[in-house]
């Protein structure tokens, strides 16, 4: 297997707060976890090119990412909503994570890779076609996959999401078009409060009572996302890698560990290898216990790397 690990340093100067817990030290432990384990130095490093606003625009009404980059201040911080602001280095860090959403696609679809990691911030799987929400601005994953469709011809993709969170802008985004099944893993109720009654063939939500763990979450990749996807058949797998489900993050309250997100891994791989040739684009969501999220994202790259 090869697989692409891709960022950019701009990823590490958007900051909402200096106590904010979307932080940019996430980055940086997860590249360090990854170097302490000797896997950093198996991948394919690459830097992610910034988003244009036409690749953007397939997934965000143009007079929303107009109002985003009208509102991108020059010093301080804007808030969009509740749980999201800007800083001066904001815009930067977002396009930049949906360029790394496009750059996955292109290495993964033209063959030069088998898989990709997009290690980036701020995190999007919950930003609308209209709108910023829970620390995301736009939404990549949905970046990366409308330009699978748009520049591949690609006809069918599915979206794992495992945040611990719904990926209700992804929902939002994709929810009438036919290419594109979501399936997503999420702690209910909880933000933010939607995907328990929106299920259809498409977007098969899976909502999970707090304290669930590995055998609530086995069972629901095995008895209720497979049979869809099977039946799907995609020809590409995208990926919101959220790891905030873990024992230890502090956000949330479910009770996965780093095994478990190997288990979730090789279902991907497995999947990826009887529908779509091994194609993957896995993309960072949330994980805000430091030593958690290291752990968890660097053994979620590792399996990625891994022939078994």
């Amino acid at each position: 297997m090869s697989t692409a690990f891709i960022s950019h340093p701009d990823t590490l100067l958007h900051i909402m707060d200096g106590s904010h817990p979307e932080s940019p030290a996430r980055i940086t432990a997860i590249k360090n976890a990854l170097i302490q384990r000797d896997i950093y130095q198996k991948l394919l490093i690459y830097e992610a090119p910034i988003a244009t606003d036409t690749q953007l625009a397939c997934v965000h009404h143009p007079d929303y990412i107009q109002k985003i980059r009208a509102l991108s201040p020059k010093a301080g911080l804007v808030k969009l909503d509740a749980d999201t602001a800007m800083g001066p280095m904001s815009l930067s860090a977002t396009l930049h994570a949906s360029g790394a959403a496009i750059l996955a696609t292109d290495l993964v679809m033209q063959g030069k890779v088998n898989n990709a990691f997009c290690c980036v911030r701020p995190p999007g799987h919950h930003a609308g076609r209209r709108n910023s929400a829970g620390f995301c601005i736009f939404n990549h994953i949905a970046v990366g996959a409308a330009h699978a469709m748009a520049m591949y011809g690609i006809k069918r993709v599915a979206i794992i999401d495992f945040d611990v969170h719904h990926g209700d802008g992804t929902e939002d985004i994709f929810k009438d078009d036919p290419r594109v099944m979501l399936c997503s893993s999420f702690q209910h109720p909880f933000y933010p409060h939607r995907g328990a009654d929106s299920r259809s063939d498409r977007m098969v939500n899976a909502p999970l009572a707090a304290n669930s763990g590995r055998a609530a979450y086995q069972s629901t990749f095995e008895q209720e996302f497979l049979p869809a996807i099977n039946r799907f058949k995609p020809e590409v797998i995208y990926v919101s890698a959220g790891f905030d489900a873990h024992a230890d993050d502090p956000l949330a309250s479910m009770n996965l560990i780093d095994d478990d997100y190997i288990w979730i891994t090789n279902f991907i791989k497995n999947v990826a290898a009887q529908h779509a040739k091994d194609r993957i684009v896995s993309l960072l969501e949330g994980g805000y216990h430091l030593p958690a999220l290291a752990q968890a994202a660097s053994s979620h790259v590792n399996q990625l790397l891994s022939n078994r």
